[in-house]
This record gives structure tokens, C-alpha cells and sequence, in this order.
């Protein structure tokens, strides 16, 4: 692949420390990629040393995030391919050509961690969590929702850009995202090497509550009786058994049951209606792009 089909996004935030070497050893196995290293507004000599060694610098002035970065880089980025990895030296530049293997066979290939590599228990059930929750509302086994380790058609990428946040999430998003618009991933097993500096700074809960507001948010937008249907079917569930309950003790149908029952049904109704919708936006963005 020459230079104008792979473009590395190196997302970077103070990380002056393992940027340089990155870069350099990046250069040395893949001379004709292109490397750009966004420098996310960092307080330290990240930008310098990233440029010294050879990447192409897009320059923050300040602070936006993780995802915001990676935003930026596909909007320079001239390649066919892209690749995102972190900056802080845990991905591998040598597995970059296990995930191009793949190409263009997939349309996504993401490095997956194994579950040893967790910082603790706690983030390892988490994952666990998340991937089961993505999983079902892909309907595709996900081995990884957070890795930012991952190879992607630059058109596809594009696609998500409106959908992508500027926190850590962004690969929830897009994984769903290619998942649900009938897109290929598949998952490479790969093992990262402990972080150079610090520890993650994704935080259990205020973060676990954005994954999953995000996975609610992409099931809506793409498959919404995924989330509609299991409401209404655990809410009639509940009225019929307050209905056989009341009517076994006391006698009769009670209002909560109706209202249950009642409720279960339009739901079900909003969910048919939802999920046209989805059909009908999908249809003519498919039709919008032979125009």
C-alpha cells in the first residue's frame, strides 16, 4: 500500500514522553503511510517531538477530547484506510500489519484485548457488561466495544463523523454504528503492552453511563425495537400477572394491570413506528448516495 491508501490517526494529548519513538518506529516498518499525530491541546512538547520524528501535526488550541481528535484527523487524513491507535505507547505498530491483513475483505478490523489486560476487576466486568449489552444490540458477538485500536474504510468513517462524540466513546459509536448499517468487522485478538505513563482515565461510572447511553442511543437510531420490544414484552408480562394475582386474592381486574397491559401495548406500537422510521431514513440515505 503506498502512501495515499493508509493514513495512521494518532490521537495525543501529553504524550511527549512516547510520542517520538512511536512516530519513528512507525516510519521505519511502514515508510509510505501516512502518520498524523493531532495534537489534542497539550501543555507539554507533544507537538514538537511528534514533528521531529516525522508526523504530519494537526494542532488543537485547546483541550477537546479523545474523540474529538480522532474527528479531526479523518477530516485531514488523505488515505483509502485509516488507522487509529493511542499515543501512549500500548498498541503495537508491528500488529498495524495484522489489521491491514484483513483489507478489503472487512470494511473494519479491530484489535481486541483479552480480559488479563484489564487495569482491575472492576473495569474487566465492566467489559464484559458492555460488550454483552453492544453485542445484543448489534446482534453480533463483540469482543472489544473500547478498544481504540482499529483499521477503517475512510468512507465509512466519514459516514459516522456526525455521530462520533469528543470523549473516549467514539469507538462505542462507530463500532455500532458500522455494525447496524450492514457493514463487516472482525476482531483480532492482540495483546498491549502497559501504558508508559499514568493510568486510564476512564472512569468506571461516569464513563460506564455514557457507553451505555450511547448503545440506547445507536440501537435507537438504527434498530429501535431491539429496545422497544423486550420493554413492552416484560410490561405486559407484569400485567398479567398483577391481572392473575388481584383476580386470584381479590376477585377482580384491577386498573394497575389494564394500565400495564395498556401501556405494553403502545410501546410495542411506538417501537412498529420507530422502527419504520429507521427504514425509511436508511432507504434514502442509500438512495442519496447514487444520486
Amino acid at each position: 500500500m503506498n502512501k495515499t491508501q493508509v493514513s495512521i490517526i494518532i490521537p495525543a494529548y501529553n504524550e511527549a514522553q512516547t510520542i517520538g519513538h512511536l512516530v519513528t518506529e512507525i516510519i521505519d516498518l511502514y515508510p509510505d503511510f501516512e502518520i498524523i499525530v493531532v495534537n489534542d491541546g497539550s501543555t507539554d512538547d507533544t507537538a514538537a517531538v511528534a514533528e521531529a520524528a516525522g508526523a504530519i501535526i494537526f494542532n488543537h488550541p485547546y483541550n477537546i477530547g479523545n474523540g474529538g481528535a480522532v474527528k479531526s484527523g479523518i477530516r485531514v487524513a488523505t488515505g483509502n484506510v485509516l488507522v487509529f491507535m493511542d499515543g501512549d505507547g500500548q498498541h503495537d505498530p508491528k500488529d498495524i500489519a495484522k489489521l491491514l491483513d484483513y483489507f478489503p475483505d472487512f470494511d473494519m478490523v479491530v484489535g481486541a484485548r483479552p480480559m488479563g489486560n484489564q487495569a482491575s476487576w472492576g473495569h474487566a466486568l465492566a467489559k464484559r457488561v458492555y460488550n454483552w449489552f453492544a453485542s445484543y444490540v448489534a446482534n453480533f458477538r463483540i469482543q472489544d466495544l473500547t478498544s481504540g485500536f482499529r483499521v477503517v474504510r475512510s468512507d465509512i468513517a466519514r459516514n459516522f463523523l456526525y455521530l462520533l462524540p469528543n470523549t473516549y466513546s467514539y469507538p462505542t459509536t462507530i463500532t455500532l454504528g458500522v455494525l447496524r448499517n450492514g457493514r463487516s468487522v472482525k476482531y483480532i485478538p492482540l495483546r498491549t503492552k502497559n501504558r508508559q505513563k499514568g493510568k486510564s482515565e476512564i472512569k468506571i461510572l461516569k464513563d460506564g453511563v455514557r457507553f451505555l447511553m450511547i448503545i440506547i442511543k445507536i440501537c435507537a437510531l438504527y434498530s429501535p425495537l431491539r429496545i422497544f420490544l423486550p420493554i413492552s414484552f416484560l410490561m405486559f408480562l407484569l400485567g398479567l400477572f398483577h391481572y392473575v394475582y388481584t383476580y386470584i386474592t381479590w376477585g377482580r381486574f384491577t386498573n394497575m394491570g389494564a394500565i400495564l397491559i395498556t401501556t405494553s401495548i403502545l410501546v410495542f406500537l411506538l417501537g412498529l413506528v420507530s422502527e419504520q422510521i429507521c427504514q425509511m431514513r436508511s432507504e434514502k440515505s442509500e438512495g442519496e448516495r447514487f444520486i
